[in-house]
């Protein structure tokens, strides 16, 4: 039997001859593409503002990865698609990763220490510390330094969508959904969610459009509105001090229309677009929708629809009546009401318009939540604290931002303008080169018959169009 070792790969032979893999290519990246991610943070600042999210009190004389060093490339890690802090025990060797975060010795010839020449970029337990530890015991703890600060990150997140606006619009509307995040081992604050059927974390994502807001790791023991209000609150604020004109609409599902929300929205000039359960005295009121949807159906055989418009109150959770659309579908063998409420005039969206064309599009949010959690690994929540698994929800989330930057300003007018990260990673950023560095020049060779090179180059073209981030002042 053929045996392989780590310098040798033995295949099956081509005919006569041999075929054989060795790992003697030189310095060679699998990530060649990655490149047009840093050109994305160049345009948008992200990576250096959300360096400054942390505390840093290590001694400087004695370190060699600043905190931006370890933040881009704990982000620019899952962007590429390595969800494990172990793979970057192999990633630090990596000059292509290093040159996406700014390392100057490209190669790892001048560290300090002789055990890590040659690798320019930390490893996996110098990263981990930047989950372990609390802004109450970095600063006289032994090993445990680097602080994390969750509200400025909160703001970033929100000043990111707001700048990437070249004027304020009109209207805007943010997406509210829960979700589960499956946990296999006993992590902190692990609870047994009956509806899903496992135990998991129950996090809340607010979007606007593809635009990441919110992505708040949650305990699964509470009902899926919790800190809703919180949340929106902070953001319409902020939102509002940059844009006081703009209306702001919110949108979710039935397990949202809690009249806390609904409450707060009035009382603070906000719109909102909220599911209904369905029960017996919702149904009875599309009774004779019902009965015009079911005749329909049985003379053409098809899916039949009527509206209704109405005004509606529960006995016992809300506080006042409001206005409620009723949809009085017959299908095939069945019927299927839908309800939702909304305080939005009827002369602005009539009861159809509002469901099918407000109301309906809500699901493509689920897309990107996907997208974040299967894509971009934000259910990595292995680790066995809270805070520190909010800390991997938050890297996974700036590396969205990253990712949605690239395809926002980047991949216009190319066939990958509405490509998923996952699409997005394997034809643009998963692209073989071989290294080569002299003093003045990085040089990257990809190869010849790399099928996406038109693409590569109009998508640099793109980005050069946007000028370079500068701070403010």
């Amino acid at each position: 039997m053929t045996e392989c070792t780590p310098q040798q790969l033995d295949f099956h032979a081509f005919g006569r001859q041999e075929v054989t893999g060795r790992f003697d290519g030189g310095r060679m990246t699998s990530d060649g593409g990655g490149l047009l991610l840093r050109e994305v943070d160049h345009r948008i600042g992200m990576l250096t503002r959300l360096g400054s999210c942390f505390a840093d009190y290590r001694q400087q004389a004695f370190i060699e990865h600043s905190i931006h060093d370890l933040v881009a490339q704990r982000v620019y890690g899952l962007a590429l698609g390595y969800e494990d802090l172990n793979d970057h025990d192999h990633l630090r060797a990596d000059s292509v990763l290093a040159l996406l975060v700014g390392k100057h010795d490209l190669t790892g010839k001048k560290r300090k220490r002789q055990q890590d020449s040659g690798n320019p970029l930390a490893a996996s337990s110098t990263l981990n510390r930047l989950e372990l530890s609390t802004h109450e015991e970095a600063a006289a703890h032994r090993y445990k330094k680097i602080a994390f600060n969750p509200e400025q990150a909160d703001r970033l997140l929100v000043d990111l969508f707001v700048e990437s606006y070249e004027k304020p619009p009109s209207e805007i509307w943010l997406d509210l959904d829960a979700t589960d995040d499956p946990l296999h081992g006993q992590q902190e604050l692990r609870f047994f969610h009956g509806y899903y059927r496992h135990y998991c974390y129950l996090p809340l994502y607010i979007f606007c459009g593809e635009h990441l807001l919110c992505a708040r790791l949650r305990p699964s023991d509470q009902d899926g509105a919790a800190g809703s209000v919180e949340e929106l609150e902070r953001i319409v604020t902020q939102i509002r001090s940059y844009w006081p004109k703009t209306r702001i609409v919110i949108r979710g599902d039935s397990g949202f229309c809690r009249d806390a929300i609904m409450t707060w929205c009035e009382d603070n000039k906000v719109y909102y677009l909220l599911g209904i359960a369905r029960n017996q005295r919702l149904r009875r009121s599309l009774g004779r929708e019902m009965e015009e949807a079911r005749r329909e159906h049985r003379e053409t055989g098809k899916s039949a629809k009527r509206y209704r418009d109405f005004r509606y109150r529960t006995r016992k959770s809300w506080s006042q009546e409001r206005r409620v659309v009723g949809k009085a579908e017959y299908l095939p063998g069945k019927e299927n009401p839908r309800f939702v409420v909304t305080n939005l005039p009827q002369r602005q969206a009539k009861a159809k318009r509002l469901y099918e064309k407000l109301y309906c599009i809500r699901g493509e949010m689920e897309n990107r939540i996907k997208e974040q959690q299967l894509g971009l690994f934000a259910d990595r929540t292995s680790t066995a604290t809270f805070r520190a698994n909010q800390l991997r929800l938050y890297f996974s989330s700036f590396a969205y931002v990253l990712m949605h930057g690239l395809r926002r300003l980047g991949l216009e007018g190319t066939q990958h303008a509405r490509a998923q990260c996952t699409t997005i990673r394997v034809k643009l950023l998963k692209i073989a080169a071989r290294i080569r560095i002299t003093v003045r020049r990085v040089w990257l060779s990809y190869a010849g018959a790399c099928p996406y090179a038109s693409d590569l180059a109009q998508i640099l073209t793109n980005l050069r169009r946007y000028p370079a981030w500068a701070p403010p002042g």
